[in-house]
């Protein structure tokens, strides 16, 4: 798909900074610079596509759709909108109570918000760039089956009692939700593409070079040896050590794709980018505003679980996937 610009690149690396790709540093050049343009390019075109389709799902809208739906149906239907909607970890706390005090079920609300974290248009348009449709899609698919029976299993517990009270006091009153024309809409996905390649630049800059490192410098065998898909303690490891940290899944996906071509499991490095998204400290201390540490407990516990499953599955399934 991006054989002219792993040309041009290639190009520049070795007639401009006069440095043979084959090395580890032109290696790293390349792959800092080859995947930066790559990943701009798919940012701005899936975002714009994406965005024009968001415009028919503001938050109010996705509230009253939900309110329509019960049971699993509800779920389902919850873990879907996350795809398309315009979320990410830093919006949890005004999600949450948004859909709370509109009367949403517990288990539909964490339907969406475990699924709109690690399911986005943009890391779907790069995996199929780098990996193929097949684990681009499964990809989209597991992350939905996450969110579906993260839900229900956090609806099971009944623990509306663990959300904090000023969350129900809320005031629950109707919304007026603004009609857009096409020029709205084009204008609104040309707006977002824009806030969202401003707020996101750094972690892709930042994942992007740690990418080049690990691609030119990082010594296969060891990798191999500890985070392959035959160590059976990989993605446990992987999915614990992305807890802490902060990022969204452009800022990890340039690591995953450098992590697999060292012989990295599938599974491993896609459990740690959706470990990443989903179960991040920040939006945990953010959380914590709205519910108690039993719910965030369970929250963890169930998403955890499910990424970690999802994850040694990608291990078995990976050779299948991207033949």
């Amino acid at each position: 798909m991006f054989i002219w610009l792993d040309y041009l690149i290639t190009l520049l690396v070795e007639k401009v900074f006069k440095i043979e790709v084959s090395t580890p540093l032109g290696s790293s050049v390349h792959f800092f610079f080859y995947d930066t343009i790559k990943i701009i390019i798919l940012l701005g075109m899936m975002v714009f596509a994406i965005s024009y389709i968001r415009s028919y799902f503001p938050p109010e809208r996705t509230k009253k759709i939900l309110g329509r739906f019960n049971g699993i149906v509800g779920n389902i239907i919850a873990s879907l909108l996350g795809i398309v909607t315009p979320f990410c970890s830093c919006s949890s706390v005004p999600i949450f109570i948004g859909f709370v005090e509109g009367g949403i079920p517990l288990s539909f609300t964490f339907s969406f918000l475990i699924t709109s974290p690690i399911v986005n248009e943009a890391a779907f348009a790069i995996l199929l760039a780098s990996f193929g449709w097949k684990l681009a899609t499964v990809y989209v698919v597991t992350g939905v089956i996450i969110g579906i029976i993260g839900g229900i299993l956090i609806g099971a517990l009944h623990l509306e009692k663990e959300v904090e009270s000023y969350v129900y006091e809320k005031s629950n009153t109707d919304v007026f939700i603004t009609e857009m024309n096409i020029k709205d809409r084009i204008d609104f996905a040309i707006e977002n593409v824009l806030d969202i390649v401003h707020r996101v630049w750094i972690f892709l800059i930042i994942g992007i070079g740690v990418g080049a490192l690990i691609h030119g410098y990082a010594p296969a065998a060891l990798l191999t040896k500890y985070a392959g898909p035959n160590n059976p303690f990989s993605v446990i490891i992987a999915t614990l050590v992305a807890v802490p940290l902060y990022s969204n899944a452009l800022g990890t996906i340039p690591i995953a794709e450098a992590l697999i071509a060292k012989g990295v499991g599938v599974g491993t490095a896609l459990a740690f980018m959706m470990a990443t998204t989903a179960l991040s400290l920040p939006e945990m201390i953010l959380l914590r505003k709205v519910i108690k540490p039993k719910l965030i407990a369970a929250f963890i516990i169930i998403t955890s679980i499910s990424i970690i499953i999802v994850g040694y599955l990608f291990n078995i399934w990976a050779p299948m996937l991207m033949a």
